[in-house]
């Protein structure tokens, strides 16, 4: 890693450790207590999007898959001084493995021990609100259940260029989390139409929620495919 990211990389990380200090979130059709109660395992399903005011409103013992790109680097300082435990890997591209396999065999392992893993389903690179398999997987190998969050912040930044339309909320402003309904694996049930109803669920929620950005996504998705 070069002096510049390195140092970038540490500033994005206590830009995240003051969010986290200053936000506050207000959570929604939270179903995790009847989740532990159950004993039931289960993993946060989130739009890349929403990855920031996921990663400061953790929860204790957090794992998280992060790309192994530049930009998934950035991301290691602020994961370590939110204790969330960073996993690198990424989808597989243009035919070349990048960890993604093995890291998801350990986020299989980690749920395994009763712990929350949270994974940007639609990232590294989109398009966006296209939820990639990888949950799926995740899901069906481990009995976790699949627990869709729509993250809003009440005043944020939103990065309009980039692909994902990233937002960053502001200091001392509410987070809104809301809660879909725990998806359980069904043994009948293809991989393919699992991942439909995960992305179904998860996008009906920022339609329901936040449906001015859900809209300005739809409409840069839209304009994206005419130009193409």
């Amino acid at each position: 890693m070069t002096l510049l990211l390195t140092v970038q990389s540490w500033m994005l990380g206590f830009v995240m450790l003051g969010l986290r200090l200053t936000c506050r979130v207000k959570v929604h059709n939270d179903p995790r207590g009847q989740l532990r109660e159950r004993g039931q395992a289960y993993a946060f399903s989130i739009l890349h999007a929403h990855s920031v005011a996921a990663a400061i409103n953790r929860e204790p013992r957090t794992a998280a898959m992060v790309s192994q790109s530049e930009d998934g680097q950035l991301l290691i300082p602020a994961y370590r001084l939110l204790r969330i435990k960073a996993i690198r890997g990424s989808s597989q591209r243009t035919g070349r493995q990048k960890g993604g396999r093995e890291a998801l065999d350990q986020l299989v392992k980690y749920v395994a021990i009763d712990s929350p893993v949270v994974l940007a389903v639609d990232g590294p690179r989109g398009p966006r609100n296209h939820v990639r398999k990888g949950i799926t997987v995740l899901s069906r190998q481990s009995g976790a259940a699949v627990v869709n969050v729509a993250m809003v912040p009440r005043k944020r930044i939103v990065l309009a260029g980039t692909w994902d339309r990233m937002q960053i909320p502001w200091p001392f402003s509410c987070v809104d989390a809301y809660f879909g309904e725990p998806l359980i694996p069904d043994e009948n049930e293809s991989i393919e139409d699992y991942r439909i109803r995960i992305q179904d669920s998860l996008n009906q929620l920022e339609a329901k929620y936040d449906p001015v950005e859900c809209k300005a996504a739809g409409d840069k998705a839209a304009a994206r495919e005419t130009r193409a």
